[in-house]
């Protein structure tokens, strides 16, 4: 995606992972005029939603909704979590 540019990122197909549509696939980013949806939607392209686990989804998915919505602006959450380094103990 880096040699791609912003252009192409915007025209890519934006997903809810949040809304499956019972076929299997999501519901598009975004909503038609009178449409009502359970939840805050987390958005992410197709190609990515592919890749995801269903751990990975039901994850980012519960982060988006618990930072929540407190104000005119959606809050940004990232789609994967960073891992923590294991293995670094003291040595006495």
């Amino acid at each position: 995606m880096a040699k791609k540019g912003l252009r192409a990122w915007v025209k890519e197909k934006w997903v809810d992972i949040g809304a499956p549509d019972g076929k299997g696939g999501y519901k598009p980013c975004g909503r038609s005029k009178g449409e009502k949806r359970k939840g805050y939607p987390k958005c992410v392209p197709l190609a990515k939603a592919r890749s995801m686990s269903k751990g990975q989804k039901r994850s980012a998915v519960a982060r988006k909704r618990a930072a929540g919505n407190t104000g005119p602006k959606p809050k940004n959450v990232a789609t994967f979590t960073k891992r923590k380094k294991s293995g670094t103990r003291k040595k006495t």
